[in-house]
């Protein structure tokens, strides 16, 4: 199976709960950091509520 890169590039302060909530499931606490994690839909739909805040490799 595929697998994403996702790093974070923007400060999660400001945002709304939800969206901090969907970072800290990703995995991401700090801006920087890259994560690998498997090509599911679930995944997918993380990424997308959070796409200001990340790139995907």
């Amino acid at each position: 199976m595929a697998t994403l890169k996702i790093k974070q590039v923007r400060s999660r302060i400001g945002c709304p709960k939800k969206q901090k909530l969907t970072l800290d499931a990703l995995g991401l606490k700090k801006t920087g950091r890259t994560v690998e994690h498997n090509d599911t839909p679930a995944i997918r739909g993380m990424v997308e509520k959070v796409k200001h805040l990340v790139s995907v490799e």
